[in-house]
């Protein structure tokens, strides 16, 4: 374990990379920041270097310290993906914890759900990531947990924020005692024996060939160990951590590559984690995808033919497919939707003692195994679902459902006032009124600003691919015309 003192108010960061020169003081400059919130449904997220500086994330540090810590001596886990920007936000952050008086424990490169699970294990302050999750190299972000693991509270980040806003305070940098920073890279040995926990030794993955996409991401050094350990024999794709090609034509949001991997290796799956690796999307034996709305469909069938899934219920969102719901009603489930963002889908799991829920996007929620949403748990649960039903992922795939088809286009909105404002723009509610009694039950229509990245998404689905088609085009020409410019 590699322990070092991180820096006090007159510290000169100049003696550590990568801040080159600046003293500390200059940390305590003025934030240009935006208007609005600055905490959106996943943390804080923006352009490295623009949003995203070690200033920031210096004071957001030293902020958040102030708000989480406790009487009692407790460490902050903190981890971050392979973008080039994470390594200087994350020395940042990890300052301005410290200079609040929190112990800083680093795991370095790792996915998401690791930060949780291990805050949750060892009881610590909280957890923080340093990701921009599916988003482009360029972006980074950073996200909070609760001691317990879960995302940190709406009011705690607002409190945050608050802070963060206000100025500098009397006793900024004024602590009577500094945190240490520790390099703790082994204590992911203990989220990886978590996540083979719920196997073994009952499950083996052996005989079957599974391809993964790391993404050039968090889960780069830990993916095909996690998935040889229980036998299976691993063809790995986008295996390196890469700040450059993090999320590139790669990863859960493109499967092209995956898809032909599977075909051209005959494998039995492929998975394809995004860039923090809290996110899968699965390939079938035939090369089709399957999404969150397949895995919650395959998986709670699983569970409630065990009678381990309370009342039939899945909880999902308003992305989820047509076709899903009312193949999961038919059986007699209740599937419930909340907006999108797996804290919302959390929080009604919560309040309706739910197992089971998630997005189509593969962002999977189960808290009897895991305390936040996980790719690769979700990815070895899928497979050894399938290893125990003695059918193959794409058998399983034809017995569930028929997807409507479903398209989802972004149109770019650069003005965020704009962005968020859309109900307003009367020409884009006049176009979807008419789109909505054009389709009748036969389809449905969701426009929403995104709380990640810069566009408006505007998804149609119905059972005719021509409906779906003509009314996605007019909408983003609409969206374009008058909230893009």
């Amino acid at each position: 374990m590699v322990v070092s003192p991180l820096w006090s108010e007159s510290s000169r960061l100049a003696d550590r990379a990568p801040f080159s020169g600046r003293a500390a003081d200059d940390f305590w400059s003025p934030l240009a920041l935006p208007a609005g919130k600055l905490f959106g449904t996943d943390g804080i997220r923006g352009h490295a270097g623009d949003l995203l500086t070690a200033p920031l994330a210096f004071q957001v540090g030293y902020w958040a310290g102030q708000v989480l810590k406790t009487t009692d001596s407790r460490p902050m886990i903190l981890g971050q993906d392979s973008r080039n920007s994470s390594d200087r936000l994350s020395a940042a952050l990890s300052a301005g914890l410290a200079s609040a008086g929190l112990e800083v424990w680093n795991l370095g490169l790792c996915p998401t759900p690791a930060v949780a699970y291990l805050a949750s294990k060892i009881g610590a302050t909280g957890g923080v990531m340093i990701s921009a999750s599916h988003n482009p190299p360029e972006d980074n972000g950073i996200k909070f947990f609760s001691s317990k693991g879960a995302k940190l509270a709406p009011v705690l980040q607002a409190r945050i924020e608050e802070l963060l806003r206000s100025g500098i305070s009397e006793t900024a940098g004024s602590v009577s005692h500094v945190g240490l920073c520790s390099d703790r890279p082994e204590l992911l040995q203990d989220y990886v024996a978590s996540l083979h926990q719920p196997f073994q030794p009952q499950v083996s993955l052996a005989g079957m060939k599974i391809v993964l996409d790391l993404a050039w991401g968090a889960a780069a050094r830990l993916g095909e160990m996690v998935f040889r350990d229980l036998g299976a024999e691993v063809i790995c794709l986008h295996d390196m951590p890469n700040g450059d090609r993090i999320n590139v034509n790669c990863g859960s949001t493109h499967l092209a590559s995956l898809k032909a991997a599977v075909v051209e290796h005959q494998a039995d799956m492929g998975f394809a984690f995004d860039g923090d690796a809290d996110r899968m999307m699965a390939v079938d034996g035939k090369g089709r995808v399957i999404d969150g709305d397949y895995i919650l469909f395959l998986w709670g069938n699983a569970l409630r033919q065990a009678g381990r899934l309370p009342d039939d219920t899945l909880i999902s969102t308003v992305m989820a497919n047509l076709g899903f719901e009312r193949a999961w009603e038919a059986q007699g489930g209740t599937l419930v939707r909340t907006a999108v963002g797996d804290q919302y889908v959390h929080a009604e799991m919560v309040k309706r003692g739910a197992m089971l829920g998630g997005e189509q996007s593969g962002h999977v929620l189960c808290p009897h195994y895991s305390v936040s949403g996980d790719g690769m748990l979700t990815a070895l649960h899928l497979a050894a679902l399938v290893k125990q039903s003695g059918l193959s992922l794409a058998e399983l795939r034809d017995q569930s459902f028929q997807t409507y088809p479903q398209l989802l286009r972004n149109v770019r909105v650069e003005d965020r006032d704009r962005r968020l404002n859309w109900q307003t723009c009367e020409p884009l509610q006049r176009a979807i009124a008419l789109a909505e009694a054009d389709m009748g039950d036969r389809g449905r229509i969701l426009v929403r600003a995104s709380g990640t990245e810069p566009v408006i998404r505007v998804m149609v689905e119905a059972a005719n691919a021509d409906l779906v088609e003509h009314w996605t085009t007019h909408l983003v020409s609409i969206a374009q015309q008058h909230l893009a410019g």
